[in-house]
């Protein structure tokens, strides 16, 4: 007899709990659950582990549940949090900058780790796009190499997106479909696309064409509907990739109507009241020299000999009789205008400056045979060059001439009997010739006085755009510098560092221009990274252990001048610096050698000479209102640290914009080049022709697998025995132009001989386990200005300032 078993009740699986049912269990746990200890609370069966996983998954989403490694969740709310800034990376993820309590343009949140930047995993975004403000919970114990700020950096998730800037953006035109238009951002670190109706009245754009839209709707986690705002024109136009560039990076365009009303109401030249209480310096042949397409004029010099020695005398436009302290906060002004753009911003083909081209332009740049108030600083120096005590004064002035840096190298240095007898012809030609002699011969003792107390002298080259009548970049060149730019560089110097023993010396608050000296561990890692490349020009010291200090460094910097690595190794040296900053705080200027330094010299183009301007009239009794002091200085100076580097990110981005236009149509072309850079995925080659950089990928080098040795700057190849190292020379084939991530692919055309490791760096390494020199940390550098600043030139552009002749040393 069969025997059936009966069950006696029946058994129902509990239900899915909802989404608020969810968060409840986290409150009453009060612990991170995993997936499988969820089942267990829940007592859920296993086949609903991917229903509750896909419920979990949209609790993150929605920000309410966040999941850490080893598959652990848990309720944001339990977890650290912060709110920081996003930086998008253009290979996915990013960085969060932490922002602290009364950090400009955010939200308070705490700095975490010495206000490390945290790392966020493509996966942890949450869909925040590049400059968001966001909150950031912090994963317990997770860690990420940092971005060279001293070891690892904290790893975390954006669970909140708090403000999104970015209300307007550029995109290219991919494809349409009847009249919608799919669109993808120029900037490759937004990951999200577009779709754009187009206006009935508006003509179609052609594919690849730039545009302007405003993104209002999520369609989905990479489409958003948007609105249509205007469009640019080609994508291979300077031009327009100018105006893309200043889109990415929100710079300061159009002028407020009211900052231009105060400038249109100013005089057109200094009036008489202006110029009474002055100096009358009118006689003087005090000249300016500039590139050839300047257009504001902010520094004139004029040197006689005094006995064995020379008086230098420095004028500079008196910017701060015009633009002043607006007296209501809050209120637009020419001032506050300044203050928010903090310096000009300089392209190729543009400038948006400072000031409206009304002052900068015109009332306060110092036009030739035009009186203009200036301020005065006087300076003796012995034959030695040794300078003595400095005098300051307010002046009005009359340039004797408008100089060209080339025209004073041909009259001056090469006596071209042309040029010579061009300026001759002048009306004060033959004083201006006889003074630029006398100056020439005070140049050359500043220089070596300079040198002498040692001073660093990065000469890094600086490309030379050309473009055509359309606006496509023709070529790419070396911009020439020589002693007339470096003439021009030394009285600016010795004017800035009059100043700031002055204004020290008188206990004035005043922003100084601060190089700190780069830590002992660091110049180690510069050592090591030049003894493991082929540079053949460096100093015996640097293979043989001698100790890393900054006389080595001047040894380095001397041995490599005038040999055609003299441009890596000088760009080797820069990236060990710290960066320059303003500060109220005197740590003295490094790469000078300065014990006192700050920018005086050019207050149509940067706030912070305009501070410094208005403390020296203080100490001369005209102050025109109180001198910020204290906190409110502190902030001044980061705020304009914080748009001097926004202003050089511009500069970057622009200068790989135009390096990839200038090369998108020689594909397949062989160039020479030398590696720059060496890293996990890839070599950097600096082409020998022009000022660009490509990217070798580390799958491009051959069917190896590829060691980064760090310290030594090399890759090597486990099985060929291949070493690609720092400094080493090579030819490329170039294999692509990609203009939406910027990136310019090279191919490698030959290979390194094998077994050529790092010897100079093995050889320090084990000096240093022998106890001959410190142990380096192994962190990545941070760039340094180089302290002196520089001054780019206007030219006319659309009604604008244009142009981007340079002037160092200011």
């Amino acid at each position: 007899m069969k025997k059936h078993h009966k069950h006696s009740a029946s058994f129902t699986s509990p239900a899915l709990p909802g989404q608020d049912e969810l968060l409840e269990i986290f409150i009453r746990e009060s612990r991170p659950l995993r997936l499988d200890g969820l089942l267990r609370v829940t007592g859920l069966p296993r086949r609903a582990k991917k229903e509750l996983e896909e419920s979990l998954n949209a609790l993150a989403a929605q920000g309410r549940l966040t999941r850490l490694r080893g598959g652990l969740w848990v309720r944001p709310d339990r977890l650290k949090s912060l709110v920081g800034r996003y930086q998008a990376l253009r290979n996915g993820g990013g960085f969060v900058t932490p922002l602290a309590v009364g950090d400009e343009g955010g939200t308070p949140g705490a700095r975490v780790s010495g206000g490390r930047d945290i790392f966020i995993h493509p996966l942890q975004s949450n869909e925040a796009w590049h400059q968001d403000l966001v909150r950031v919970v912090l994963a317990p114990s997770a860690a990420r190499a940092g971005r060279g700020r001293g070891g690892p950096a904290p790893e975390g998730r954006i669970v909140e997106i708090l403000e999104r800037p970015q209300k307007e953006i550029p995109a290219h035109l991919h494809s349409r479909a009847g009249r919608t238009l799919f669109c993808r951002p120029a900037d490759s670190r937004l990951t999200v696309n577009f779709s754009v109706a187009l206006p009935a009245d508006s003509a179609m754009p052609e594919k690849g064409a730039l545009l302007l839209v405003a993104p209002e709707e999520r369609l989905a986690s990479d489409l958003w509907r948007a609105r249509l705002l205007g469009a640019y024109g080609r994508e291979d136009d300077a031009d327009v990739q100018e105006n893309l560039v200043k889109l990415n990076h929100e710079t300061p365009r159009d002028f407020p109507a009211a900052v231009l009303a105060e400038a249109a109401a100013l005089p057109v030249a200094p009036v008489q009241a202006d110029m009474d209480g002055r100096e009358d310096l009118r006689a003087l042949p005090l000249v300016t020299i500039d590139g050839a397409d300047a257009r504001d004029f902010d520094d004139a010099v004029q040197v006689e000999r005094k006995g064995a020695g020379w008086l230098l005398r420095v004028a500079i436009a008196d910017v701060s009789h015009y633009v002043r302290p607006a007296p209501g906060k809050g209120r637009a002004s020419l001032d506050a205008e300044a203050l928010e753009r903090g310096n000009s911003w300089y392209f190729p083909r543009s400038v948006e400056p400072m000031l409206p081209p009304a002052l900068s332009n015109g009332l306060c740049s110092l036009k030739p045979d035009e009186d203009r108030l200036a301020v005065l600083a006087e300076i003796p120096f012995s034959a030695a060059g040794q300078p003595g005590k400095a005098r300051f004064a307010l002046c009005v002035m009359r340039s004797a001439a408008r100089l060209t840096y080339d025209q004073v190298r041909a009259c001056l240095l090469d006596h071209d009997a042309d040029a010579l007898a061009r300026l001759r012809e002048t009306p004060r030609g033959v004083e201006v010739l006889a003074m630029l002699e006398e100056a020439f011969r005070l140049y050359a003792v500043l220089r070596a006085a300079r040198q002498k107390r040692g001073s660093l002298d990065f000469d890094l080259p600086e490309a030379d755009y050309s473009f055509d009548a359309t606006g496509r970049v023709r070529a790419i060149g070396f911009r020439q510098r020589h002693h007339a730019h470096r003439l021009i560089e030394e009285f600016m110097i010795a004017a800035n560092e009059a100043v700031a023993r002055h204004l020290r010396d008188a206990g004035l608050p005043f922003l100084y221009r601060v190089h700190p000296q780069p830590d002992l561990e660091r110049l180690e890692e510069l050592f090591d990274a030049l003894a493991a490349t082929a540079l053949e020009c460096l100093p015996a010291s640097v293979h043989s252990g001698g100790r890393a200090d900054a006389a080595a460094l001047r040894d380095i910097l001397a041995a490599a001048r005038g040999t055609e690595r003299e441009f890596l190794v000088n760009r080797l040296c820069l990236r060990a610096m710290p960066q320059a900053r303003y500060q109220p705080e005197n740590e003295g200027h490094f790469g000078l050698a300065s014990q006192a330094y700050c920018h005086f010299t050019s207050p149509i183009r940067r706030y912070a000479d305009l501070l410094v301007h208005r403390a020296l009239k203080a100490s001369l009794g005209r102050a025109a209102g109180p001198l910020p002091a204290g906190q409110k200085l502190l902030r001044m100076g980061d705020r304009l640290n914080r748009r001097e580097r926004a202003s050089m990110e511009c500069e970057r981005e622009m200068a790989r914009r135009l390096g990839c236009l200038a090369l998108r149509e020689r594909e397949g072309e062989r160039f020479a080049g030398v590696i720059a850079g060496v890293t996990n995925f890839g070599l950097f080659v600096e082409l020998s022709a022009m000022p660009v950089e490509g990217m070798i990928r580390v799958e491009d080098l051959g069917n190896d697998w590829y060691e980064l040795d760090s310290r030594g700057q090399s890759l090597m190849g486990r099985r060929s025995g291949l070493c690609w190292r720092l400094g080493q020379r090579l030819e490329v084939r170039l294999a692509e132009v990609h203009m939406g991530r910027l990136e310019i692919r090279l191919m490698p055309l030959e290979a390194p001989r094998a077994g050529l490791a790092a010897r100079g760096a093995r050889r320090r390494r084990d000096l240093r386990k022998q106890g001959g020199l410190r142990p380096a940390r192994g962190q990545k550098n941070e760039t340094h200005d180089r302290g002196k600043g520089r001054k780019r030139q206007h030219g006319p552009q659309n009604g604008k300032s244009g142009g981007t002749r340079s002037k160092r040393g200011r």
